[in-house]
């Protein structure tokens, strides 16, 4: 059983930056794709930005492309979220999750992803 830790939320100006990191237990960590989720007050769950399992591949909603860089280090069981760029529409609870079945292509559906973290809360004022 994968547990997933997320770190790094805060607060910002508009305009600011923001590294979020989530770090997993267990072993299969390098076998799975990983994926950072958003869900903001009264929307539903969004894909942010996904990555597979060796950091080849990587995945962005349109509306973070350009702001957003995923990557992960394998060695220390950890994904990062560089947010750059931030804006007020970014607020949101960051989740970070992993691809339910191991060695295949990589997803964009939440509903493909299980070991969801606790969450980090984003917030970016205008």
């Amino acid at each position: 059983q994968v547990q997933l830790v997320e770190s790094g939320g805060g607060s910002v100006q508009s305009g600011g930056s923001l590294r979020l990191s989530c770090t997993a237990s267990g072993r299969t960590f390098s076998s799975a794709n990983m994926g950072w989720f958003r869900q903001a007050p009264g929307k539903e769950r969004e894909t942010v930005a996904a990555i597979s399992r060796n950091g080849g591949s990587t995945y962005y909603a349109d509306s973070v492309t350009g702001r957003f860089t995923i990557s992960r280090d394998n060695a220390k069981n950890t994904v990062y979220l560089q947010m750059n760029s931030l804006k007020p529409d970014d607020t949101a609870v960051y989740y970070c999750a992993k691809q339910t079945v191991p060695y295949i292509s990589m997803r964009k559906d939440p509903a493909d992803f299980d070991s969801w973290g606790q969450g980090t809360q984003v917030t970016v004022s205008s």
